[in-house]
C-alpha cells in the first residue's frame, strides 16, 4: 500500500471524531448530573432549614434569658402592656453562646445547649452533612406578647434559623472547584416555646 491510499483511507475517521467529541460529550453528561445534584441538595437545606425553625419556635428556647425576662418596668412598661418591637433586639445564638445586639435589657448571655442541638438534630434528619457550626438561630422584636405574663415568657420574639457555610463538591470537581452554597433562613413567630418534641 503506497502512502497515496494511506492519506486517501478513512476506515479510521469514526474512531478519531468520537475520540475528539468524547471528552466533550462526557462534562455535559457530568455537568447536567451537577446540575440535578446541586438542586436536590439546595432543596434539602431548603427544608431542613424550615424544619428547624418549626423545632424552634415550638420547643425550648436557646437564649434562656428570654424566658426568665421580666419586661415590666421596662421603658415604662406597665402589667399587661403589649410590648413594642423595639423592646427586644437580635440575640444571635450559634454552636458556642448566644450574643445580643440592640435593646439588650435584662438579656444576658444564657444559652440552652440541649435546646440547640435539638434543633440541630433536628435539621440532620433532612441533611445528615450538617454540623452545628452550621447553623445559627436568631431572636427578635416581633410587637407580640405581654409585659409580666403569667403564663410563659412575656415576649414572643420573632425566630430565624439560618443554615450558612455549606460545600457543594461537584462530580467533575477534577475540572471545577467546590463551590459555597447560599444561606438559608426561615423566619416564623414563636409559639408555646416549651418542650423538646415538635411535630
Amino acid at each position: 500500500m503506497s502512502v497515496f491510499h494511506l492519506l486517501k483511507d478513512r476506515h479510521g475517521s469514526s474512531s478519531a471524531e468520537f475520540a475528539l467529541v468524547l471528552p466533550l460529550l462526557l462534562i455535559f453528561l457530568f455537568g447536567i448530573i451537577d446540575a440535578g445534584r446541586f438542586l436536590w441538595e439546595y432543596n434539602r437545606a431548603e427544608k431542613a432549614t424550615q424544619m428547624g425553625a418549626r423545632m424552634a419556635v415550638v420547643t425550648d428556647v436557646v437564649a434562656s434569658d428570654l424566658v426568665t425576662n421580666d419586661y415590666v418596668g421596662i421603658d415604662g412598661l406597665e402589667v399587661g402592656d403589649p410590648i413594642p418591637a423595639g423592646a427586644l433586639g437580635t440575640i444571635t445564638c450559634d454552636d458556642v453562646q448566644c450574643s445580643c445586639t440592640g435593646a439588650c435589657v435584662g438579656i444576658g448571655g444564657g444559652r440552652n445547649d440541649a435546646a440547640f442541638t435539638n434543633i440541630v438534630d433536628r435539621m440532620k434528619q433532612m441533611k445528615p452533612n450538617i454540623t452545628p457550626a452550621n447553623v445559627e438561630v436568631l431572636y427578635s422584636g416581633s410587637g407580640l406578647g405581654y409585659a409580666g405574663d403569667p403564663s410563659g415568657m412575656d415576649v414572643s420574639p420573632l425566630v430565624t434559623v439560618r443554615l450558612k457555610d455549606l460545600e457543594f463538591r461537584p462530580i467533575t470537581s477534577l475540572l471545577f472547584a467546590s463551590f459555597d452554597m447560599p444561606s438559608f433562613t426561615t423566619t416564623l413567630t414563636a409559639e408555646d416555646s416549651v418542650g423538646n418534641l415538635s411535630n
